[in-house]
């Protein structure tokens, strides 16, 4: 069921209402429903399963179109950080990033000890909401996933050159 008014103009973009969605837990206290840490935590680990495929779908066109499938993709699964929270990440490498000594593309999903709500992020920009309760509402995150990897993979090729990227080399 929706949460935000649309004054009659249709559903809003996917984007807008996960937004609201996390307005929404700030408001009432709570994630996905849930208000205890350990609530919160359990619905953070469902995020990250249902996270998955999208984030390797989206890493996979990248490396497929802008790598030119040099890339090795790495999932860490749910993990614990070093101050008490969680987190997951999806790293692309490929040999010219490894070579520039750059970090590689990235989508992190965490949830700080002392945060109220998980976010994501990329390894070279900040926060984006993570609001995910179903598939769907994962699924609904790809446009989004796509636009982190690009930033990131534009910050990584500000801090290098375009050179890392194997798709603008000529095809000899």
């Amino acid at each position: 069921m929706s949460t935000m008014s649309t004054g009659g103009h249709g559903v809003p973009p996917a984007p807008l209402e996960a937004l609201v969605r996390h307005f929404s837990d700030l408001r009432d206290g709570a994630h996905a429903g849930e208000i205890t840490r350990r609530g919160k935590e359990a619905a953070f680990e469902q995020a990250i399963r249902l996270l998955d495929a999208p984030a390797r779908q989206v890493l996979a066109e990248f490396d497929q179109y802008l790598l030119l499938g040099t890339g090795t993709l790495q999932a860490t699964g749910t993990r614990r950080d070093l101050q008490g929270g969680s987190f997951a990440a999806w790293r692309l490498s490929w040999p010219r990033q490894r070579e520039a000594g750059i970090a590689p593309i990235t989508l992190t999903a965490h949830y700080g000890a002392a945060f109220h709500h998980p976010h994501l992020r990329g390894a070279t920009l900040g926060e984006w909401p993570l609001n995910v309760v179903d598939a769907e509402q994962a699924a609904e995150l790809v446009p989004v996933l796509r636009a982190i990897a690009a930033a990131d993979l534009h910050n990584l090729v500000f801090q290098r050159d375009w050179r890392i990227v194997p798709a603008l080399h000529s095809q000899d």
